[in-house]
């Protein structure tokens, strides 16, 4: 495996010191969740996710989490084995909060959140 380099193309150059995910957001847009997967198989929920749009088979309040995202690093994902349990932070997605959903209807017609 190649190492970093802080020079020439593709090279990583970081500031020293800690950036805060998401230090904007008010307590309003910041919940804590408790996620259990009760399927058979691992689920991972990516930095982006609609979490209500998760894997059936992931059990938290869905209706709690509308309009929100993990709290975790952009391009990063969260993994649960079956049943395991872990409590973690969401925050709040920006903007309008109107997401297209990615679930599908039992007739296959794809549900629009907030737009059907």
């Amino acid at each position: 495996m190649a190492s970093a380099s802080s020079e020439g193309p593709g090279a990583f150059r970081i500031r020293p010191g800690q950036i805060e995910l998401n230090g904007d957001r008010t307590d309003d847009e910041r919940i804590r969740l408790v996620f259990v997967n009760t399927g058979d198989r691992p689920i991972q929920i990516g930095s982006h996710l609609h979490l209500p749009d998760a894997n059936a088979g992931l059990r938290f309040d869905r209706a709690r989490a509308h309009g929100f995202r993990l709290d975790i690093p952009s391009g990063t994902s969260q993994r649960f084995e079956p049943g395991a349990s872990r409590e973690l932070d969401a925050v709040a997605l920006r903007g309008a909060r109107r997401v297209p959903g990615i679930q599908l209807k039992a007739d296959g017609e794809e549900m629009l959140d907030g737009l059907d």
